[in-house]
């Protein structure tokens, strides 16, 4: 089979998994020459306009159609805050694909300077404090979207005060392709 698209890869890898309990192989002769280069993404599922499950790469550590196959299980089986998909659910799955930029340190020289540059440029981000981490992706300014509710919530994601992007955090920025 010749996969035309990141999200009818995901979908087939999804749909192995869920149905057979199997891994998808894939050759290379089987993908676009692009998606062998290494690449990173994540995977977002949705169901009924809610998520469904999000896993993710941030930084290029595979070919990128090997990273589309094992984030897209991922999110299936593997995200710790919903159940496994079950094959019922595989129709109503509306799958993302984000296929990230090289994360890019930003290193703003005020908090008002952080919030307005992450308000006019709307970047996906992670943030990095006393080792601990955490990312959002662009996509999460719709539902978040003024920066310091932004950085607020991230921070809470990472297991930290609402706050401490205020002082001594590290932030990496990033853009995404998406298909859908």
């Amino acid at each position: 089979m010749i996969y035309q698209s990141k999200v009818e890869l995901a979908r087939v890898t999804i749909e192995k998994m869920v149905r057979e309990g199997r891994v998808l192989v894939v050759k290379e002769a089987e993908v676009p020459p692009a998606w062998r280069e290494m690449g990173a993404c994540f995977v977002t599922l949705k169901k009924e306009n809610k998520l469904r499950g999000c896993i993710g790469s941030i930084e290029a550590q595979r070919p990128l159609y090997q990273d589309i196959i094992d984030n897209a299980m991922a999110a299936a089986i593997h995200d710790w805050r919903f159940a496994p998909v079950t094959e019922s659910e595989l129709a109503e799955l509306v799958i993302e694909v984000s296929v990230l930029t090289k994360p890019q340190p930003c290193r703003p020289a005020t908090p008002e300077a952080l919030l307005r540059d992450l308000g006019n440029q709307k970047p996906g981000l992670i943030v990095e404090k006393e080792g601990q981490r955490a990312v959002f992706l662009p996509q999460v300014w719709e539902e978040l979207p003024e920066p310091e509710q932004f950085l607020s919530h991230l921070c809470l994601k990472a297991g930290l005060p609402g706050e401490a992007w205020r002082a001594g955090m590290q932030f990496s920025t990033f853009q995404v392709t998406i298909e859908k």
